[in-house]
C-alpha cells in the first residue's frame, strides 16, 4: 500500500477549503465536504501513486463528492443573509467590486464555475483541471473561455439602482 504524506495533506488543506467553500457556498458545508474528501482519500490511499501530484488527485475525489451530494440533493439557494464571507479590501468600492464578483460568480453554470475557479483561484494547469473534472483538455479551455465571457457580460450589466430617497 502506497503511503500518503500526512505533511502533503495538511499542506493542501487551505486550497481545498477554499475551492469547497466557493462550491458549497456555506462554511460548515465546505468544512463537511473537506472531512469527507480526505477520509475517501484516506480510505483509498492504494490508489494514489507517489510522484503524482496530490492536489490534482485530491481536487478530483471533492470534485465527484460534489457531484454525488448534489445529485443526491436538490440544489438550494442561500438567503444573501447566508452567504459566504467574501474577503475584501478596506475600501468601500473594492467591497461592491467583490460582492458583484461574487454574485456573478454564482450565476455562472456550474462546469464554467468549477474550471473558471480551478484555473485562476488555486492556479491548476489546464492538465490538472482536465484531471480533477475528468474532462478533456480543450472541454477545460472551451468552458474557461466561455466561463470569462459569460463572467464579463455579468460584470457590464448595469446594477439594480438603489430605492433611496433624497431627503430634503
Amino acid at each position: 500500500m502506497n503511503q500518503l504524506d500526512s505533511q502533503a495533506l495538511l499542506a493542501e488543506l487551505p486550497r481545498l477549503r477554499r475551492y469547497a467553500r466557493a462550491l458549497v457556498g456555506d462554511r460548515a458545508g465546505a468544512d463537511d465536504l473537506v472531512q469527507d474528501t480526505l477520509e475517501r482519500a484516506w480510505a483509498n490511499a492504494a490508489q494514489w501513486r507517489p510522484g503524482n501530484a496530490l492536489r490534482p488527485w485530491l481536487f478530483s475525489i471533492m470534485h465527484n463528492l460534489r457531484i454525488d451530494q448534489y445529485r443526491r440533493n436538490v440544489p438550494q439557494l442561500y438567503p444573501l443573509d447566508d452567504a459566504p464571507e467574501v474577503a475584501t479590501r478596506a475600501t468601500q468600492g473594492d467591497r461592491l467590486d467583490v460582492m458583484a464578483l461574487d454574485a456573478a460568480l454564482a450565476r455562472l453554470p456550474d462546469e464554467q464555475r468549477q474550471v473558471l475557479l480551478l484555473v485562476s483561484l488555486e492556479e491548476m494547469s489546464y492538465g490538472e483541471v482536465a484531471t480533477t473534472l475528468g474532462i478533456p483538455p480543450g472541454t477545460v479551455m472551451s468552458r474557461l473561455a466561455r466561463g470569462r465571457e459569460r463572467l464579463r457580460q455579468l460584470l457590464d450589466e448595469p446594477q439594480p439602482s438603489s430605492r433611496l430617497r433624497v431627503v430634503k
